[in-house]
């Protein structure tokens, strides 16, 4: 009997001591570095961009204040990668090409746009709730995010092509 008491005893102690000793909170990232073709949406149809963007990059937007720096360097880095597909790649391959094809590429390029200015308002907003005043910043590119959510429902069902981009841009962390 004293023996089963002891050995409970000791078993709580060691357990005690199992346990995480640091104060300081674990980060949690919800998303990992990726290049530009696995995080592209310009392939397929025009009319669904905002929900194709929102789904390559599932961010907790309840909880803005507690994405991690982690991930904020990601989403920086891929809305900085996307601009560069587009004024890189996009804009000569639209130039360069006529009739259907431009209007493919041009489809492609508004879907493109839609995600760097997704993940622009959405970087900023994080900013924004860890304590950085972006409030006209946000209002400005939520501007130009609209603008391009309605020029890819105006074409909605069009097809829409992407291009071939290597330039992708790494994460600050």
């Amino acid at each position: 009997m004293h023996f089963s008491k002891f050995y409970v005893a000791i078993s709580l102690i060691s357990s005690a001591f199992a346990l995480p000793m640091t104060s300081t909170p674990i980060e949690r990232r919800a998303l990992q570095f990726r290049k530009y073709a696995d995080f592209e949406i310009s392939d397929g149809k025009a009319g669904n961009a905002l929900a194709e963007a929102q789904a390559k990059f599932p961010i907790d937007t309840s909880n803005l204040k507690g994405v991690s720096a982690s991930d904020l360097a990601i989403i920086n880095a891929a809305r900085e990668t996307a601009e560069a597909a587009e004024t890189d790649a996009f804009n000569g391959q639209i130039k360069a090409a006529s009739g259907s094809a431009a209007t493919t590429l041009q489809n492609g390029k508004i879907k493109n746009k839609v995600l760097k200015l997704f993940l622009e308002v959405t970087a900023l907003q994080i900013q924004q709730a860890q304590g950085s005043n972006k409030a006209s910043k946000i209002a400005e590119e939520q501007k130009k995010l609209n603008n391009n959510i309605n020029l890819d429902k105006k074409a909605a069902g069009q097809a829409s092509k992407g291009v071939v981009f290597t330039g992708d841009v790494q994460p600050d962390n």
